[in-house]
């Protein structure tokens, strides 16, 4: 898990920098003519991209950009407003589905769809928490489009914010344990399959399936069906099918009052 976090940097700042004119990119008199608050992001959020958050600091930013990193200053102050700026440029740019007359699971579906999206573009956002979330035009845009999933299904607004961020909690968890297997897999060098079968010797001689004859059948029936311990695509359809479920015997309860 990253160390950093969004929200920890001096939030008048960065709310200064998160809601610039468009079109200014927040240029400032340098030895690189036409460098931008907005280049210095987008170059980030590369770096981000490809190396993980450990590829990213200042440093390495400004070599990016061919700049010292005292110029880089000038146009960010730091590392922590440089995330909270990538992260609301992430949001920003996300790609968001015109779900106007579509039903609402299918509108909430296509939320899901969409952040899960985001993670597998940017697989860093996945990482950083947001507790604070930067309070950009990229969040706000981000937080209208998924809230209109849930208008009209009779939740109060303190529920809507709610089902949101649960669905959105959900969705998260599953790109971090993706993540987390994809880890496994380079740091072992062998997919989950692949360690199994190697320890399967080792496995035989230290655990008694008589003793925890249930965990066994379960396991070794999951075990068969994802070729692995974890699949992330059966956990995130069948967890998402269980939220929509959720959602609509709240709603067909609501109904009935």
């Amino acid at each position: 898990m990253a160390k950093e976090r969004s929200g920890a940097d001096d939030p008048a700042r960065t709310l200064e920098l998160l809601w610039r004119e468009p079109g200014q990119g927040g240029s400032r008199r340098g030895p690189k003519q036409g460098l931008t608050v907005d280049a210095v992001v987008q170059a980030a959020i590369g770096l981000a991209d490809s190396g993980g958050l450990d590829a990213l600091t200042m440093r390495s930013v400004a070599q990016q950009l061919g700049v010292t990193p005292m110029t880089l200053y000038t146009y960010v102050p730091g590392k922590a407003e440089l995330l909270d700026l990538m992260l609301d440029a992430a949001y920003l740019q996300m790609p968001r589905t015109d779900h106007t007359a579509a039903p609402w699971r299918t509108r909430v579906e296509a939320v899901a769809r969409e952040n899960r999206d985001l993670y597998r573009r940017h697989h860093w956002v996945a990482t950083l928490p947001t507790t604070r979330p930067p309070l950009g035009p990229g969040l706000m845009a981000k937080y209208k489009h998924e809230l209109a999933a849930f208008d009209g299904l009779g939740l109060d607004d303190v529920e809507m914010d709610a089902a949101l961020t649960f669905l959105l909690g959900f969705v998260q968890s599953v790109a971090r344990a993706d993540l987390d297997t994809q880890a496994a897999a380079r740091d072992s060098a062998m997919s989950d399959e692949q360690w199994w079968a190697a320890n399967a010797p080792l496995l035989a001689r230290v655990f008694d399936p008589g003793r925890f004859p249930l965990a066994t059948r379960v396991g070794s029936a999951a075990g068969a069906a994802h070729q692995g311990v974890h699949n992330p695509e059966h956990a995130f359809s069948f967890g998402l099918q269980r939220i929509l479920d959720g959602l609509t015997h709240l709603t067909v309860s609501r109904s009935r009052y």
